[in-house]
């Protein structure tokens, strides 16, 4: 069984700001975000509900793919988050 890494987008109660990170334990990862334990920007925004994720079994694909999103502009993230998740659930239960 191959280990699984994880690029994951974060945004606020009311969707405006949106935190794009990558993990290897994605649950335990945002449990964190949740708890306030992820010093910085999840923890300055409050960004702790879980709107996106993707699964990689490279790390350096999940990198790669970490740091071409953040690059994106904002309608398109917007856009890949409605495409998998139109409701903007809280997906971190489903994790």
């Amino acid at each position: 069984m191959s280990k699984a890494y994880y690029v994951y987008i974060l945004t606020t109660r009311k969707n405006t700001a949106l935190y794009i990170g990558v993990t290897s334990h994605l649950q335990q990862r945002i449990w964190q975000h949740k708890q306030g334990l992820v010093e910085g920007f999840t923890k300055r925004y409050s960004t702790t509900k879980l709107v996106y994720a993707e699964e990689f079994t490279d790390v350096n694909e999940a990198i790669y793919r970490e740091k071409c999103m953040k690059e994106w502009r904002r309608d398109w993230k917007l856009e890949l988050i409605e495409k998998a998740n139109p409701e903007w659930n809280d997906l971190y239960e489903a994790a």
